[in-house]
């Protein structure tokens, strides 16, 4: 009898941990596709890093994207750069663990020679981040890709709105011939779209070289001018992305960055996420 009663126990107990098993995987879709689903910290550059942490944790993202130069806050000195002091970088992961969220980029940064490259790449790696997203000047592009081979950090070029450099894929596709197999690119499909390209048809071209995403949907095609709107409401093609990052097998980050509705963009960031989970 009292073997029956454990077994009946333990059943309940394996059937509850299951039940919670399921539950958290249908919350968090995207850890099936091994997507980390967060934010870049630029979406709450009103707001310290420490504010940023709190707004990204209540719209349930559990990893951020950093940006150079935003206060931290939360009673820490200092900013989000290579400045840091080892005490404030020591605070920074405590401040990290304590909230549940784990860094997992930096960007977008550009450095203005070898130097401050190096010490780019030196503070990415004394914070444990394994990807920077970058736009560097071309004749940089030997200097990061060797860097990123010291370090084994992962640079991603990422592309701003026509007419910057990056903007079209095809450039970056040639630039990254030759250069360390940690060299990729950051895909911004918002900016495409505002350039009059089909982000669908930029991430073939770049397929094998997409290291990190960041994620907005807009509510018109091809303007410079155009803003952010819920995810799955605008012009972005969220479907199609979603199935096209499905089929490269795309494997890290993907930043939501709410460029709108600065003040109060918490909620956009909030809904939009459902949106995205819903989709997947």
């Amino acid at each position: 009898m009292r073997n029956i009663k454990f077994l009946i126990c333990a059943l309940i107990a394996l059937t509850t941990v299951s039940v919670h098993a399921q539950k958290k995987a249908a919350a968090y879709p995207e850890k099936k596709l091994n997507w980390k689903l967060g934010s870049q910290a630029y979406t709450f550059r009103l707001f310290t890093f420490a504010q940023a942490l709190d707004k990204i944790d209540s719209c349930d993202l559990r990893y951020v994207e950093a940006f150079p130069g935003q206060d931290i806050g939360g009673g820490i000195e200092g900013k989000m750069d290579y400045n840091l002091s080892e005490e404030g970088k020591k605070a920074v992961k405590a401040l990290l663990k304590k909230k549940n969220i784990s860094l997992q980029a930096y960007g977008v940064v550009s450095g203005k020679n070898a130097a401050e490259w190096e010490k780019i790449f030196a503070f990415a790696k004394s914070m444990d981040i394994p990807v920077i997203n970058c736009e560097p000047k071309e004749a940089d592009l030997e200097t990061v890709s060797q860097l990123c081979d010291k370090y084994d950090i992962k640079a991603a070029i990422h592309n701003h709105p026509d007419p910057s450099f990056y903007w079209n894929p095809d450039k970056i596709l040639t630039l990254l011939k030759g250069k360390s197999a940690r060299m990729g690119a950051c895909a911004d499909v918002g900016h495409w779209a505002r350039s009059g390209l089909n982000p669908v048809e930029s991430l073939k071209k770049l397929e094998g070289r997409v290291f990190h995403v960041h994620f907005k949907d807009l509510n018109v095609f091809g303007d410079k001018k155009a803003h952010d709107v819920h995810w799955g409401t605008g012009i972005i093609g969220m479907k199609d992305i979603i199935n096209e990052l499905k089929k490269q097998k795309f494997s890290g980050m993907i930043s939501a960055e709410y460029e709108y509705n600065w003040e109060n963009n918490k909620e956009d960031v909030k809904k939009s996420v459902a949106n995205f989970r819903k989709q997947l």
